[in-house]
């Protein structure tokens, strides 16, 4: 095959797959890989769980499945790798798409050239299945590893990402930015030309409208429900209505908003939500661990009701917070995890859930059950759930 057809069907082929990607909605699930046990059995075990589930997907309807990329946050997200998670997945698989939710873009944590040769390696090897989210990767603990300063995150994202969007477009490659990239191929080249769609993270409205402006999609991960993802809709379509198309950074912009929708499907309703707000208790106090310094999770008893247990856990943290001196609206977004009002129940309860995020204006239900302490085969049963169930009910939406 000569370079210039080649060039030609990987820009149809990342067309066609552009095209059927902002079609009707989307499902995906998310994988934080997430550990209760984290001896070296537990997180094997635990980390072959998230294939079983990512290929299961596939096989019940799901459009996409994303990694993400942590370090060193024991319990919380040892996805330190995502790239190798992706291809393992992508090997097991020939249809659902594969998504770096994210790949933590300043320099001290990838090289903007090392993420645009894995890109392209992965990319062509899936069959043009690449998604690519960047992200901060903000927290003392991973940037302290890496090398990274704060200050540098924001604008280095930025630049990884117009790297990324530029370095296919000719045979050279050179920037010259903070940055400098001498004259070079930028080899192997994705299946999807000019690059594979572009996402950003967003967990308030600044990421949000940064998203717009730079014409990426908008991975919304945050736990406050439907109101908080219908007021970032607005925010991101008025961003995109008033941007100024030269500071787009791709010159196919994405523009697409992926909801996050913690869920457990089962059909019993209240064993679902036990075992779900079980899971996101767990969730909210790793994370909080990680940010705050407030102690690990803890296990909670089957006899005690999750309810009591998630509001007891959430006073805990308001309380660390104002004895820290943190300002209310400090308070009340690093809280916002503790909120257990979700798809957790049966399949009745999902679809209306699922309905109230489309209504919000969610291209993509961003699916998380996979969070610790839920157990394997009550995610795998939500998945069959919603392929059986849910995905359907939506597929005419």
């Amino acid at each position: 095959m000569t370079e210039s057809l080649s060039f030609l069907l990987g820009n149809y082929y990342g067309f066609q797959v552009r095209w059927l990607l902002w079609g009707r909605m989307k499902f995906s699930i998310i994988f934080e890989f997430q550990c209760d046990d984290v001896s070296p059995e537990g997180e094997r075990e635990t980390l072959l769980s998230c294939v079983d589930q990512a290929v299961f997907a596939e096989q019940m309807g799901f459009d996409r499945i994303w990694a993400v990329e942590h370090h060193s946050l024991t319990h919380y997200a040892h996805m330190s790798a995502p790239e190798i998670f992706l291809t393992w997945v992508a090997a097991k698989t020939k249809r659902i798409r594969i998504g770096h939710g994210v790949v933590c873009m300043p320099f001290g944590y990838n090289h903007p050239l090392r993420v645009a040769e894995r890109v392209g390696m992965l990319d062509s090897l899936s069959g043009g299945r690449l998604d690519v989210g960047a992200g901060r990767g903000a927290t003392a603990m991973e940037m302290s590893g890496f090398g990274v300063d704060k200050d540098d995150t924001y604008p280095q994202v930025k630049e990884s990402l117009q790297i990324l969007s530029q370095c296919w477009q000719n045979d050279e490659f050179e920037w010259d930015g903070s940055i400098q990239i001498s004259p070079r191929s930028v080899i192997p080249r994705p299946l999807q030309l000019p690059h594979p769609p572009l996402y950003m993270a967003c967990t308030k409205d600044q990421t949000v409208r940064l998203a717009a402006e730079y014409g990426v999609g908008a991975l919304v991960l945050g736990f406050s429900g439907p109101t908080q993802v219908q007021t970032l809709r607005e925010i991101y379509d008025e961003a995109i209505a008033t941007r100024d198309p030269d500071s787009c950074i791709s010159k196919q912009p994405t523009n697409f908003l992926s909801a996050l929708c913690p869920t457990i499907v089962l059909d019993d309703a209240e064993e679902a939500f036990q075992i779900g707000a079980r899971g996101q208790k767990f969730f909210a106090e790793s994370i909080q661990h990680w940010n705050l310094g407030t102690p690990l999770p803890e296990t909670v008893p089957p006899e005690i009701d999750i309810r009591n247990a998630v509001s007891d856990a959430k006073e805990q943290v308001e309380a660390f917070m104002v004895e820290g001196g943190h300002p209310v609206p400090a308070i009340s977004a690093s809280t916002s995890p503790f909120n257990v009002d979700h798809a957790y129940g049966n399949k009745n309860d999902a679809i209306e859930y699922v309905a109230q995020l489309q209504s919000a204006g969610a291209d993509e239900i961003m699916c998380i059950m996979q969070m610790g302490g839920v157990p394997h085969e009550a995610a795998m049963e939500t998945i069959r759930q919603y392929g059986e169930y849910v995905i359907p009910h939506f597929s005419d939406s």
